[in-house]
């Protein structure tokens, strides 16, 4: 189904850098991560539990839509999402060099 540019406009995609990431108690595919959008820091409930471990995500910048509406997952609010690929149901986080400073707008 099409969008309009405008409709797109509204998505709010930042550059975001996990400064903490741990399992979820009780899930083997859920991740808590703490990110910083620059002007604010997020709680954000990625997946990929079954593939990656907590530590790839520490330090590295990923893309991160950051006014999605927020959303209780496994018992923790998430305010935000990693962006990804799809490889057959394995996620392939979109990282961005360090080099892009974090806040930047995603065009």
């Amino acid at each position: 189904m099409p969008i309009t540019f405008k409709e797109f406009e509204r998505l709010d995609l930042r550059v975001g850098k996990v400064m903490q990431s741990e399992r979820i108690e009780g899930s083997k595919k859920l991740f808590r991560l703490k990110v910083d959008l620059g002007s604010s820091q997020n709680q954000i409930v990625a997946g990929g539990g079954e593939t990656y471990d907590p530590e790839y995500f520490m330090n590295k910048n990923f893309i991160v839509l950051t006014n999605l509406e927020p959303k209780v997952i496994a018992g923790t609010e998430s305010k935000g999402m990693l962006l990804a690929a799809d490889d057959n149901s394995k996620p392939i986080w979109l990282n961005v060099p360090d080099e892009v400073p974090v806040g930047t707008k995603v065009l």
